[in-house]
């Protein structure tokens, strides 16, 4: 592994600071792969760009930092936050995130994002309703069916 893994991950933060879609999706592999809390296993570039094609569009207050990018010998690690405003009730989030890359032919093959489900659920959804039901596993679910609703959505409408 080189800087260029490296410089890859900071390519595509700096798009996606910008709102870049196809600066984005340049850096995806066609097989690629991306994970979350929310999203928990989405395959294929197309699917991954529409999750992101989707949060851009609901997300107009989006402000991404990037905090620090860490090359080893066979991934590529960052620390990022993203700020926005979360739709459903109107309430401002600043998710701290750590990410980690795998590539393949130059480009990211695997993203995994990992975030505080309970601390972001606090903050989207206030006190008691995120302190109280935000970190149970049902509620979990019900966030990831909504969003994977969404995505079909979007994925429909393009």
């Amino acid at each position: 592994m080189n800087g260029t893994d490296a410089a890859l991950i900071r390519t595509f933060y700096d798009a996606l600071a910008r709102r870049d879609l196809t600066a984005m999706e340049d850096c995806y592999h066609p097989e690629a792969t991306f994970g979350d809390p929310i999203f928990q296993e989405l395959e294929g570039r197309d699917l991954i760009m529409g999750m992101w094609r989707m949060q851009l569009s609901r997300g107009a207050d989006l402000d991404v930092t990037l905090a620090d990018v860490t090359a080893a010998p066979h991934a590529v690690t960052a620390r990022w936050s993203a700020g926005y405003t979360f739709t459903s009730t109107g309430r401002r989030v600043v998710n701290h995130v750590d990410s980690l890359f795998r590539f393949e032919d130059g480009l990211i093959v695997r993203h995994h994002d990992e975030f505080d489900f309970k601390r972001w659920s606090k903050m989207a959804l206030g006190r008691p309703v995120g302190l109280v039901v935000g970190w149970t596993p049902a509620f979990r679910a019900r966030i990831r069916d909504r969003a994977r609703q969404r995505l079909e959505q979007t994925m429909a409408a393009a």
